[in-house]
């Protein structure tokens, strides 16, 4: 088997199950923007915005020390796995001890509006501390299924974890309403418990899946031992902090900007605001699962094939293939996305439309800065990530700070963009100078630029219609298919 198919067959098992996962989560933003007005649905945007920093502080970049480590030391696994471990249960047990008897203090700093009551976030933090910590302690043992090859298991678990929290959330905002309005068996006792519009039951479902998947994972956990390796502990400590800064800017760089809209505008327009932009955001993510399934296959991928003399020239190809995919993608949404609005039902929403083209970019760059990433992470040069992602993330603040009181989420649309255009833009110079990979500079540019101009044609000139947009789409996938046919054949038919 070629090393490209090899390659591609592996993403495609980690995509699909990543693919069919946010499928499945994805249902619930219909679920919610039906049920629930912007002002409401901002509540679980900031949450969550804050809840995806948090995971990447408690993960302390040890899956990509994980991998980076069974690669240089493939006799000690178990040693691996037991410090990565270590490291995130020590850090989680940390945060966990330290934010619990603070809850009302964080409550009344992340709490936007004034239509809930400050004890209302003290309920809502707390079940998203024991959300976090709970899937804090899965983090290497999902590595560890990754790296023992085992996609099935491993998608098996995410699947049963996203279809426990879908069904939660459809039985509380769904079925125990109109099992009570119905007056059905055992509907007296639901009333008496059961609060119409309770929001958190969303974050509830939330936590019940999350001790689901840790149980799932108990034979996992059964094969650690406590024991660490201190030598190799520093040296993956080491590794590992810049990579966490990493994910931490990258984090900012993706939910800042929902924190902001909460804290710079008024209060009487914050909640409307935030729930707007975070609806709209969501049509971004056919591009942003994309991201998730490739790195979530060439993560393990582009470490194992390190050692291989042609490493350098693989990593070009996927780059290339990458680039097309992402760009087809990009002219494919915005020429549907007419359609593919009514993905949030509610059109109280649609008038935040016009965020989706710099998002759906912002979301090409970034997939190009992931790809571009293998360099700093096989040279063992990780603090670069350090220096490009905290780049982005003062960017992002700087931009969202200065533009967001005056253009609203239009500024944090069009930051996004920005902040991952400088990131990719640096991962390539720099990368370029430590780690030479010959990527194919002028073909990809080519195709970014004519992707955008495509995009501007359809959304702005042509005004989102449906039949010139994929019109244009076709024009654009057949010159690809043309250009590309020579490396497709050599791939999948020889």
């Amino acid at each position: 088997m070629s090393t490209a198919k090899k390659f591609a067959g592996q993403t495609a098992i980690y995509g699909l199950s990543t693919v069919v996962q946010r499928l499945l989560s994805s249902l619930l933003t219909p679920l919610y923007t039906r049920a629930y007005l912007p002002k409401t649905y901002s509540i679980f945007s900031t949450m969550f915005s804050y809840a995806s920093i948090l995971q990447a502080l408690l993960a302390f970049g040890m899956e990509t020390t994980f991998f980076r480590y069974l690669n240089k030391f493939p006799d000690k696994r178990r040693e691996v796995y037991n410090n990565g471990f270590g490291v995130t249960f020590m850090v989680s047990l940390l945060f966990l001890l330290s934010t619990i008897p603070f809850t009302h203090t964080l409550a009344g700093w992340i709490k936007i509006g004034n239509d809930i009551p400050q004890t209302e976030f003290q309920l809502y933090i707390r079940y998203f501390i024991a959300v976090l910590v709970l899937d804090a302690w899965c983090v290497i043992p999902f590595a560890k299924l990754r790296a023992d090859g085992r996609p099935v298991r491993y998608g098996v678990i995410k699947l049963i974890n996203i279809a426990v929290t879908v069904t939660l959330n459809v039985v509380f905002i769904l079925g125990i309403p109109w099992w009570i309005k119905r007056h059905l068996p055992g509907s007296q006792w639901m009333a008496g418990w059961f609060v119409h519009g309770w929001v958190a039951y969303v974050f509830l479902a939330n936590l019940v899946a999350s001790f689901v998947t840790l149980l799932m994972l108990l034979p996992e956990w059964l094969q650690l031992r406590a024991r660490l390796d201190r030598t190799m502990l520093k040296g993956m400590l080491t590794y590992s902090w810049p990579v966490l800064i990493a994910n931490l800017s990258y984090l900012v760089n993706e939910n800042l900007d929902k924190i902001l809209l909460g804290k710079l505008l008024p209060a009487n327009v914050s909640e409307h605001e935030v729930g707007v932009y975070s609806a709209c955001a969501r049509l971004s993510i056919f591009l942003s699962l994309f991201n998730q399934a490739f790195r979530m296959g060439a993560e393990p991928f582009f470490f194992s094939h390190a050692k291989n003399p042609n490493a350098v020239q693989t990593y070009s190809r996927i780059m290339d293939y990458f680039v097309v995919t992402m760009c087809l993608m990009f002219v494919g949404v915005v020429a549907n996305i007419d359609m593919l609005k009514y993905y949030v039902p509610n059109k109280a929403y649609w008038v935040g439309l016009d965020v989706v083209p710099p998002l759906l970019f912002g979301y090409v760059a970034l997939g190009i800065y992931m790809n571009l990433s293998v360099w700093y992470k096989l040279s063992d040069q990780t603090h670069y990530a350090l220096y490009i992602s905290g780049i982005g993330a003062v960017t992002t603040i700087l931009l969202n700070v200065l533009f967001i009181p005056r253009y609203s989420y239009m500024a944090s649309a069009w930051t996004s963009l920005i902040a991952y255009t400088i990131m990719m833009i640096l991962s390539y110079v720099w990368g370029q100078k430590n780690f030479p990979i010959p990527y194919r500079l002028t073909k990809n540019l080519a195709y970014i630029v004519i992707s955008v101009l495509l995009v501007y044609l359809s959304f702005y000139v042509f005004k989102r219609n449906v039949f010139v947009g994929n019109g244009l789409l076709a024009l654009f996938g057949l010159g690809a298919l043309c250009f590309e046919w020579k490396g497709l054949k050599a791939i999948f038919i020889k």
